[in-house]
């Protein structure tokens, strides 16, 4: 990963630490906005409610 402004002055065993924490920065542009099927792995997205009922807290009744 490069480093710019004062992360760049760090020791390199501060900034390989950095690096193992927060990984390499963000793609342009996100699965979502490509419109790709969900990463079920199957190639289909769940729908709206399939995903809420299956990431509901395990504090709510479930029915």
């Amino acid at each position: 990963m490069r480093h710019h402004g004062p992360v760049a002055e760090l020791p390199d065993r501060v900034r390989r630490k950095i690096d193992e924490i927060f990984g390499d920065v963000l793609p342009t542009v996100t699965r979502d906005e490509l419109g790709e099927p969900g990463n079920s792995g199957d190639g289909a997205a769940p729908s709206d409610e399939e995903w809420l009922r299956a990431n509901r807290p395990p504090h709510h009744d479930r029915d």
